[in-house]
């Protein structure tokens, strides 16, 4: 992978062409949003262009005006459409935590999207990023059900931190493709981290012991 590389190929392989088999059946404003979470994705939002997004939906620049207003609307019902996708893929994976490999092909690019949004410091992104950690809080609250001990912080705080986690693998593409010896954002990439999380996340890293004398030095703030 390329040091030089600044924009991260977030829809390798994910174009919406490719993740939507009915893509040319969908309406004229369904297929601009579409091509509007790819540009915004992969070029970030001050880089995008109507022009582009027009053309990659297959429709005129005027007509995605119409359906969408300005480019800030646009941005805007993105990330409307990205909380109720993230809500909706996380509920089913409460419910069925088996269809995991499926639900995450479908929403890499809804996660990219976020990513790269928080790396360019949209002022529209804090809301899906509160909403994450929401969900986030779900599947601990299940984790905790079967713990034998007393969480040490709430809830919200391991949640928020487990989000800011989980998002920071893609903001650090570069790196992380590095030291995997393969594109993060490719089949083999996406394979070894998938796995590789859920291996961390089902397995403790420390003891209880190491992390209660660990926890000692915390019980007050330091002067």
């Amino acid at each position: 992978m390329s040091a030089r590389r600044t924009t991260p190929p977030v829809l390798e392989g994910l174009s919406i062409r490719e993740r939507s088999v009915a893509f040319e059946d969908l309406t004229a404003r369904a297929r601009i949003r579409e091509a509007a979470l790819e540009h915004f994705a992969r070029e970030g939002y001050d880089r995008a262009t109507i022009r582009a997004i027009a053309k990659t939906a297959g429709v005129s620049a005027g007509l995605l005006r119409h359906h969408y207003g300005s480019k800030e609307d646009l941005r805007e019902a993105c990330d409307h459409y990205v909380f109720e996708m993230l809500h909706r893929v996380n509920a089913g994976l409460l419910a069925d935590p088996g269809t995991t490999a499926q639900t995450r092909q479908m929403s890499k690019p809804f996660g990219t999207y976020v990513a790269r949004s928080l790396a360019d410091g949209s002022p529209t992104v804090g809301p899906i990023f509160d909403e994450l950690v929401t969900m986030t809080e779900a599947w601990l609250a299940r984790a905790d059900d079967s713990r034998t001990d007393t969480p040490i912080v709430d809830r919200r705080v391991r949640a928020v931190l487990v989000t800011a986690m989980k998002i920071g693998i893609p903001l650090l593409h570069e790196h992380v493709s590095r030291s995997l010896g393969t594109d993060m954002f490719g089949p083999e990439g996406d394979r070894l981290i998938a796995l590789g999380l859920l291996d961390i996340y089902s397995h403790a890293l420390i003891d209880d012991d190491v992390a209660t004398s660990a926890a000692a030095g915390y019980e007050e703030p330091q002067r």
